[in-house]
């Protein structure tokens, strides 16, 4: 294995296995959109519960305690607007709002009751993924969710997002702040494939308009951090013409 320089013992070695990913509850009353919005999130490594009724979705907020909300602005009953009231009396938890409303006034308002970001409707499942990830990554760096230790494993590689570390054969490996975010969309994807567009979106954003070849700059310094032989790589590998995988139990 390369760069065993850059390797230190890692600051816990028992993280817990088994760890589900993060938990997002969904708050839409549209069953189809529901469904959708919960398949896009399960298949990119997220844990989902969904409900149509605004005071269900406090109490699960108050129960469960999830890294993110989800919510829609036009509910029957207890209005969007008085769920992100009453969650935020109890809760910093991350709150997206979806809405059909191209209001400013209805953004605005729902801003100012504490809601963190906003996604119009209709909207592209994959900028709802990378928003939500975005959001879920900022609140884990700043320790709000640091009792959740959630931790990824694929083969040699232990991904620890509350510690910030990545752990290779025992020792820590130093990665970039670019590097750490990618390696964790393409773990969070293990043995599927994960597309340019998708890791652009997820680690650089939907609004990068930059040279595509910076992936393929982080592509390679992560195989030369991590893989034994970073010209024949084993564990982060090219899917011609489409994006990478990263493979939990590396090719031979």
């Amino acid at each position: 294995m390369t760069g065993d320089s850059r390797r230190r013992p890692p600051l816990s070695a028992d993280a817990p296995n088994g760890r589900k990913g993060p938990l997002v509850v969904v708050i839409e009353d549209e069953p189809a959109l529901s469904e959708s919005v919960a398949y896009a999130l399960e298949m990119e490594g997220f844990t989902v519960k969904t409900t149509s009724d605004g005071l269900d979705g406090t109490a699960i907020v108050r129960r469960h305690r999830p890294a993110l909300v989800l919510l829609d602005l036009m509910l029957p009953g207890l209005s969007g607007l008085d769920v992100c009231r009453q969650i935020r009396r109890d809760s910093d938890v991350p709150i997206i709002m979806l809405t059909a409303r191209d209001s400013e006034a209805d953004k605005v308002a729902g801003l100012e009751l504490g809601a963190d970001d906003y996604v119009t409707k209709p909207f592209s499942m994959r900028e709802l993924v990378a928003r939500v990830r975005s959001q879920v990554r900022r609140s884990s760096r700043s320790g709000q969710y640091a009792d959740t230790n959630e931790v990824l494993r694929g083969a040699n590689i232990t991904l620890d997002l509350d510690a910030h570390e990545v752990i290779v054969d025992g020792g820590v490996v130093d990665l970039r702040p670019k590097e750490f975010e990618l390696l964790e969309a393409l773990m969070r994807r293990s043995n599927r494939l994960s597309t340019r567009e998708n890791l652009i979106d997820e680690v650089w954003g939907s609004s990068y308009f930059g040279d595509t070849k910076t992936l393929d700059v982080h592509i390679k310094r992560l195989r030369h951090k991590l893989e034994a032989d970073p010209s024949n790589p084993v564990q982060i590998v090219t899917i011609r013409g489409l994006g990478y995988k990263f493979l939990d139990e590396p090719s031979s």
